[in-house]
């Protein structure tokens, strides 16, 4: 069986083409989008004192250095 007979039995594709999961994910985002939790679960992810602040800020700069460039959707 190759690649094709099994998309079309499944009416998928899984990998990086997985369409279910694909549409599950942009449900799931779009409902948390509009529950009004996006703000309280902003606040709690953000750093708790200044140390915490310091290691998120290395981390993200560790995250830049190995990006291929900014997004330019990012500086809209």
């Amino acid at each position: 069986m190759n690649d094709q007979d099994k998309q079309s039995r499944s009416g998928q594709v899984q990998g990086e083409g997985d369409y279910e999961a694909a549409r599950r994910y942009d449900k799931s985002a779009r409902d948390f989008a509009q529950s009004g939790k996006v703000k309280p679960a902003a606040d709690q992810s953000a750093p708790h004192n200044e140390r915490e602040a310091e290691e998120m800020e290395r981390a993200e700069e560790i995250g830049k250095s190995r990006a291929k460039g900014e997004d330019p959707q990012v500086k809209r």
